[in-house]
C-alpha cells in the first residue's frame, strides 16, 4: 500500500484493503478529510468522558449521605458562620485586651494614692476586666460583619470584594449610629475603607 498526501484542502488518500471513507462519503475509496479527523479527536465532534477515579488509580468517592449533607448546609449557614466569628473575636479581643493592659502603666493605679504600688492581685484584676470587654466587643462586631456579609452575599450571589465593603459599612454604620447621625456615617465609611484594604491585600 502507498499514502499520498496532497495541499489545500488536505486529503489524505489510503489505498488499503480497509477504506475509512469520511462522514456522508459512500465508503468505496472516498477520501478521508483531514480536518474531520480533527473534528472527531480535538473539535465538536470529541466525545466527552467522565473520568472515574478508580480508573485514573484515584480512590472512589462514596455517596454522602442525608446526615453529612444537613452538616454542611448546617456548616455554610450565615448562622454557623456568626458563631464562628463570634468565638473567633472573643478569643482575639481578649488576648488583645490582656495584651494591651500588660503594656499600660496605669493599670492598678489609683488617683488618690499615686506613690502606691499596685499588688499584683489589683493588675491582675484590670487585666481581666479590660481583656473580658474588648472580648465581648471584638465579638459583637465579628458576629456582626460576618452575618452581614454572608446575607449580602447570598442576596447578590457573588462571592467579590463588594461584599465585604457592604458588610463593613453597615457594620460600621450600626455600631456609629448609638452615637449620633454624624459617628454612624463615619463609622460606615471607615469600617468600609478597612474591610476594602483587607480584601485588596488578601485578595
Amino acid at each position: 500500500s502507498h499514502c499520498t498526501v496532497s495541499s489545500s484542502p488536505i486529503t489524505l488518500h489510503l489505498d488499503t484493503s480497509r477504506i475509512m471513507a469520511a462522514p456522508g462519503g459512500d465508503g468505496d475509496g472516498a477520501p478521508l478529510q483531514y480536518s474531520v479527523l480533527l473534528q472527531h479527536l480535538v473539535g465538536d465532534r470529541r466525545q466527552v468522558r467522565d473520568l472515574n477515579p478508580t480508573v485514573m488509580g484515584g480512590l472512589p468517592n462514596p455517596p454522602k449521605s442525608d446526615e453529612q449533607k444537613m452538616i454542611e448546609r448546617g456548616m455554610e449557614s450565615c448562622a454557623f458562620k456568626a458563631l464562628l466569628a463570634c468565638v473567633g473575636g472573643f478569643v482575639l479581643g481578649g488576648a488583645f485586651g490582656v495584651f494591651t493592659a500588660g503594656i499600660d502603666t496605669n493599670v492598678g493605679f489609683d488617683p488618690k494614692d499615686p506613690l502606691r504600688t499596685p499588688t499584683a492581685r489589683e493588675v491582675l484584676k484590670d487585666m481581666g476586666q479590660r481583656g473580658m470587654s474588648y472580648a465581648k466587643n471584638f465579638a459583637i462586631v465579628g458576629a456582626m460583619f460576618s452575618c452581614t456579609e454572608c446575607i449580602i452575599e447570598s442576596h447578590r450571589g457573588k462571592s467579590d470584594w463588594k461584599n465585604a465593603v457592604y458588610s463593613g459599612c453597615v457594620t460600621g454604620g450600626a455600631i456609629g449610629f448609638r452615637a449620633g447621625l454624624k459617628a454612624g456615617v463615619l463609622g460606615c465609611g471607615g469600617f468600609a475603607a478597612f474591610s476594602a484594604a483587607i480584601e485588596y491585600y488578601l485578595r
